[in-house]
């Protein structure tokens, strides 16, 4: 078999609610996929924010070691962009093309070809509606060498299209219902209305995509990875370490055992895309990797990749330090910043904020350290680290992100972090990302 191609497409801020996970969210091309691939049920973000989860899945490097701890629209860059996927894929001989947003770019703007990618495809916007028609046409192209293709949407980003409930009655917002780390209101419930019509239109630009690999007589040699970047754009989602921030959908179709409408409950992490991409392309795995192939998981070869995962926080739109790691039966969460109130800059101007806000979110506890039993508490709302009875699973968490962030060389090890020279950042007390920021260098 010649070296497979691979296509990486990613959406923007979706999280799990999309219907192949029994969400009322129809998505029949994903459903699709899945049924011909492999779903995996418990896949995680190595970040719950933008640039910083992108950066983990394209280097195989946890954020922080990656360097983009913060937004790359904001300053923030990688440190080596020779450690991205394409700078390994393109001397073993594949062509690099990038469609869509991506979001890693070293000069801050997340659309050129600074991180080495050999072509960038021109379209108008990274919506649906424009990366479509440029990536068709890319598939249908003479292809004299493999290809590696992330195709990045700007769905399900806000602001989200009017919904289109004659046509499409799960978008009628009466009868909707939202993610279950909110509650259920009128103005929260027309918000997920538009969630599920972005998600619609990410859904038929994924259709369109499948379609014409199968048309092309591409699918037998095209490994597809389909994913989300993190959770849902809403509050309590994105930007926090719970699972309603770090859960992601991925499906993957292809060689390497990917295929037969499996489905996969082991932890995954996206940190794993890497490993499995040189694990199906014969190509030797860079030696900074941190996550696993996950081929040996879906061919029976083992029953368990990772004892653990690992997330991070430590910018978005102000500073809010925070790490985790999760195994299957616990959350363990740690803040570094002595805060007691919300960062609010870290949490868009969307309905859910609003609604929180007005019913007295500011007088919520905000915990310095969580455990989280996900057995009995799978939404992580009743924090038991002061639970007697549990100390010794409190020391054992601790001791586990304690060893994972030496052994990354966290900087959070050293103190608060800085931003970088010409890096943007929101006051941790201001209302809005919209705020005044201040700015380095």
């Amino acid at each position: 078999m010649d070296q497979p191609n691979i296509i990486f497409m990613h959406s923007h801020n979706t999280g799990r609610y999309v219907e192949p996970y029994g969400h009322a969210v129809p998505t029949p091309h994903l459903q699709r996929m899945a049924e011909e691939g492999v779903l995996f049920r418990n896949a995680f973000a190595a970040a719950p924010t933008c640039s910083p989860s992108r950066a983990a899945f394209l280097t195989g490097q946890y954020a922080h070691e990656a360097g983009m701890m913060g937004l790359a629209h904001r300053g923030w860059g990688l440190k080596d962009a020779g450690r991205h996927i394409v700078n390994t894929l393109g001397p073993a001989g594949y062509d690099t093309v990038l469609c869509g947003i991506e979001h890693t770019a070293t000069n801050g703007k997340g659309h050129d070809e600074t991180v080495g990618y050999g072509r960038v495809l021109s379209t108008r916007s990274s919506h649906a509606k424009d990366v479509e028609p440029a990536v068709l046409s890319f598939l249908h192209e003479k292809h004299e060498k493999p290809f590696f293709l992330s195709v990045g949407l700007m769905e399900t980003h806000i602001p989200f299209p009017d919904p289109e409930s004659e046509a499409h009655p799960a978008e009628d917002w009466r009868y909707c219902i939202p993610p279950r780390s909110l509650p259920d209101h009128p103005e929260i419930r027309r918000e997920m209305a538009g969630f599920k019509a972005s998600a619609r239109r990410m859904d038929d630009c994924w259709g369109k995509i499948l379609d014409a690999i199968d048309h092309a007589g591409l699918a037998e040699n095209t490994l597809v990875c389909c994913f989300s970047d993190h959770g849902l754009q809403f509050a309590l989602n994105m930007c926090n370490l719970t699972d309603h921030g770090t859960a992601v959908y991925l499906v993957l179709r292809g060689p390497g055992g990917f295929e037969g409408g499996k489905v996969e409950e082991e932890m995954v992490s996206l940190l794993d895309l890497f490993p499995t991409v040189c694990d199906v392309t014969e190509i030797e795995p860079p030696v900074w990797l941190r996550g696993k192939s996950l081929a040996p998981l879906v061919c029976e070869e083992t029953d368990r990749l990772h004892e653990e995962v690992f997330a991070e926080v430590t910018y978005h739109g102000a500073y809010e330090p925070q790490r985790c790691v999760r195994t299957r039966r616990y959350k363990y969460i740690r803040r570094f910043d002595q805060r007691n109130r919300p960062v609010l800059p870290n949490v868009d101007d969307v309905s859910s904020k609003r609604v929180l806000l007005e019913h007295g979110w500011l007088e919520k506890p905000r915990y310095q350290e969580m455990l989280y039993d996900l057995i009995f508490d799978p939404d992580e709302t009743h924090n038991v680290v002061d639970e007697s009875g549990l100390a010794n699973v409190v020391n054992e968490m601790r001791g586990r992100l304690q060893r994972w962030m030496e052994e990354t060389n966290d900087p959070l090890l050293q103190g608060p972090v800085p931003l970088p020279p010409g890096a943007k950042s929101n006051h941790p007390d201001d209302a809005s990302p919209k705020d005044e920021m201040t700015v380095l260098g």
